[in-house]
């Protein structure tokens, strides 16, 4: 059962202090309201996001722990949408959590990473994908499991380079979310050499299923393009474009082919068996969030395994090491970038139901890591957390 806890409630939770055995982990949430017309909700909002797959990475953390006298647990605690997280944060501080999952957007995650007596504790980010976490706002105490817009705009645009699409038609919605990721496809554009030959906002907020059939025609047309991108991130109008634009061409971005951490369809690699042990606890498909925190929660569980402490310092210093190598089912060890506390990982590329293929390409080398072909390399990033 999802365990929604009001702040008043986690104060009756057991503390974890005192425990020398059992490593306690946090997972703080906030219910999210919808956006997206009723007409085409035919994928749910899932308010527990984030939230299933930590508990999952308890249950793997635990089936290894066993054997070395470890438990892992996880305090739930997702607040209302008109609720303030740091108040339960602050619960969390007081009571000794160290070890925090953070599904929230960027600005109330900022604010908790700057609270007095946060300096001490690690946050793992299982739900912003914002480049400016990893970059001019990056923080000392910040993780991030989910993989940032630009090694996701990066992976597209390996991919469309490889195919020779380098004409692209960007097209934005007027949410935060779009411009952030509008703005890393211009940047990888950039990065690779593609040219971003027209640009318009989509600003229309009336009910555009009435007149899509009409009106995306009109919006595409006068412009020669290889393919049309979407910034869409909150599926608002990104599903009227496939089969209307003016010219025959496909549809990338936010919808049509997109650039994922993780997707129902991805089996290589012995995905097939998180896939099915998530949908049998669940009874839904692993989303991205999802996989972000068990992977948060995963590999907590990996450096107290292996550095046989579930001491705070061992693990964060062990997280930050090269010497984490992080099974994820995407076929190559799994790690943090030092630089800014990014997990290094590999980006579906997938249609609805299907994975197309798996970035970085080999045609796009790296001279240190070739994860590092994705999103903001050392020499790239304003952030610079190595010591």
């Amino acid at each position: 059962m999802w365990i929604r806890l009001s702040v008043l409630a986690l104060f009756f939770w057991l503390s974890p202090v005192g425990a020398e055995e059992t490593l306690f982990i946090a997972y703080l949430g906030q219910e999210r309201e919808d956006l997206r017309p009723i007409a085409t909700n035919l994928d749910p909002l899932h308010q527990d996001a984030g939230l299933r797959g930590a508990e999952l990475g308890i249950a793997d953390n635990n089936t290894t722990g066993r054997f070395v006298g470890q438990n892992f647990r996880l305090l739930e605690a997702v607040v209302g949408p008109d609720e303030d997280p740091a108040r339960a944060f602050y619960f969390l501080l007081r009571e000794g959590y160290r070890h925090i999952l953070v599904n929230l957007p960027a600005e109330k995650l900022l604010a908790l990473a700057d609270m007095p007596g946060a300096e001490d504790i690690l946050l793992y980010n299982v739900g912003a994908y914002d480049d400016r976490l990893r970059n001019d706002d990056c923080r000392a105490n910040l993780l991030h499991t989910l993989p940032s817009y630009a090694m996701r705009a990066d992976a597209l645009g390996q991919y469309l380079k490889k195919r020779r699409w380098t004409d692209w038609f960007l097209v934005s919605g007027q949410q935060p979310r779009d411009a952030g990721f509008a703005a890393a496809l211009k940047r990888s554009a950039e990065r690779l050499g593609i040219d971003i030959v027209a640009e318009k906002p989509w600003t229309h907020t009336f009910d555009a299923r009435r007149t899509a059939e009409s009106l995306v025609p009109v919006f595409t047309q006068g412009v020669n393009y290889d393919i049309l991108l979407l910034a869409d991130e909150a599926d608002l109008f990104g599903d009227y474009f496939p089969y209307r634009t003016w010219l025959p061409r496909p549809v990338a971005g936010s919808h049509g082919l997109i650039a994922t951490a993780w997707h129902p369809a991805h089996e290589r690699w012995g995905a097939e068996q998180l896939q099915n042990r998530f949908r049998d606890k669940t009874g839904r498909w692993m989303e991205s969030e999802d996989y972000a925190g068990w992977l948060a929660v995963r590999a907590v569980g990996e450096a107290a395994t292996r550095t046989q402490s579930t001491e705070f310092n061992a693990i964060r210093e062990y997280l930050l090491s090269d010497r984490l190598a992080l099974a994820g089912f995407k076929g190559r060890p799994l790690s943090f970038r030092p630089w800014n506390g990014q997990m290094r990982q590999p980006i579906l590329l997938t249609g609805p139901h299907a994975v197309v293929t798996v970035a970085p390409l080999k045609e796009f080398l790296h001279p240190v890591n070739e994860l590092d072909a994705l999103g903001y390399d050392e020499r790239e990033s304003n952030c610079h957390l190595r010591r």
